[in-house]
C-alpha cells in the first residue's frame, strides 16, 4: 500500500506536470501570434525554453523569439553544410562516440587540436551548430539531451581561444537551452585555469552545475558512473574508435 507521503509527492508531480502543460499551450499561443510561421515547432522545444526560465512564461516567449530570429538568419537554409565549416573540419578535434547508460548520445572534443584561422569566430559558430544538429538527430525517441566530454590533454596557450568559448557558451544557453546534460572536463592542465578564469562569470548557474572537472586519478571511474566502457572513446581507456563528426 503506497505511504501517504508517496501518494502526496506523486500528487504533486502530476500538478507540476498540469502547470507545466498549461504554460506550455499559453506559450504556443503567445509566440504563434507573434510568429506565424513557429506553428510546426514542437511542445518539447518549448518546454526547454520554460525549463530554462524556470517557467516564466514572458522570459521564455522573450527567449523563443530570439531564438527564431537568430535561427532564420544564422542558419537560412536549416542547416549547415560541411563547405561552410571547413577550416573547423580539417582540424579534425570533434567527435561522435556512442551513448551513455540513459541513452544520450556522446560527443568528444580534443581541445588541443584547436587553433585560430582565418574563418574566425563565425565558422566557429557555424561549426557548433553543425555539432550540436549531427547530436540532436542522433537521439533516440524521448530524449533531448547529450554528453559532452572535454578532453584538455596537451591544452597550451596556443589553443586559447576566449572569443570561440563565448560564442559556444552563448550557443548552449541561449538557444539550445536544457539540451547538454553534462559537460565532463578532463585532463585540464593547470595553465587552463587562467582561460577559465576569463569565462567562468558568463557561465549561468544552471550550466555551471552541469559541468564537472575530472581528477585523472578518478577519470575512467568517473565517466564509467554515466558511461558504459563499451561506449567510452578508446582515449579514455573504452572501446570506441573515434569517429570525427563529419564521418558520424
Amino acid at each position: 500500500m503506497m505511504m501517504g507521503s508517496e501518494k502526496m509527492n506523486n500528487s504533486m508531480e502530476i500538478e507540476d506536470e498540469n502547470i507545466e502543460k498549461t504554460k506550455i499551450s499559453l506559450m504556443r499561443i503567445l509566440v504563434e501570434k507573434q510568429d506565424p510561421s513557429s506553428k510546426e515547432v514542437e511542445d518539447g522545444a518549448l518546454r526547454r525554453f520554460l525549463r530554462a526560465r524556470d517557467l516564466d512564461v514572458e522570459k521564455a516567449l522573450n527567449m523563443f523569439l530570439k531564438y527564431l530570429n537568430w535561427k532564420r538568419n544564422f542558419v537560412p537554409n536549416g542547416s549547415i553544410s560541411p563547405s561552410e565549416i571547413r577550416h573547423e573540419i580539417q582540424q579534425n578535434k570533434m567527435f561522435l562516440q556512442g551513448w551513455d547508460k540513459k541513452g544520450r548520445p556522446i560527443a568528444l572534443l580534443l581541445a588541443a587540436r584547436h587553433f585560430q584561422h582565418e574563418g574566425g569566430v563565425d565558422e566557429f559558430k557555424r561549426f557548433i551548430v553543425y555539432l550540436f544538429d549531427k547530436i540532436i538527430t542522433r537521439m533516440p525517441p524521448g530524449q533531448e539531451k547529450f554528453i559532452v566530454i572535454g578532453d584538455l590533454k596537451g591544452w597550451g596557450y596556443a589553443n586559447s581561444d576566449i572569443r570561440a568559448y563565448l560564442a559556444a557558451l552563448s550557443l548552449v544557453q541561449d538557444y539550445y537551452p536544457e539540451r547538454l546534460e553534462k559537460l565532463f572536463v578532463v585532463h585540464a592542465p593547470y595553465i587552463f585555469m587562467t582561460a577559465w578564469k576569463v569565462v567562468y562569470p558568463f557561465i549561468d548557474p544552471k550550466t555551471r552545475k552541469k559541468m564537472i572537472f575530472v581528477d585523472n586519478k578518478s577519470l575512467k571511474s568517473t565517466l564509467l558512473e554515466e558511461i558504459d566502457e563499451s561506449q567510452l572513446p578508446a582515449t579514455l581507456g573504452g572501446k570506441l574508435e573515434l569517429v570525427p563528426i563529419h564521418n558520424s
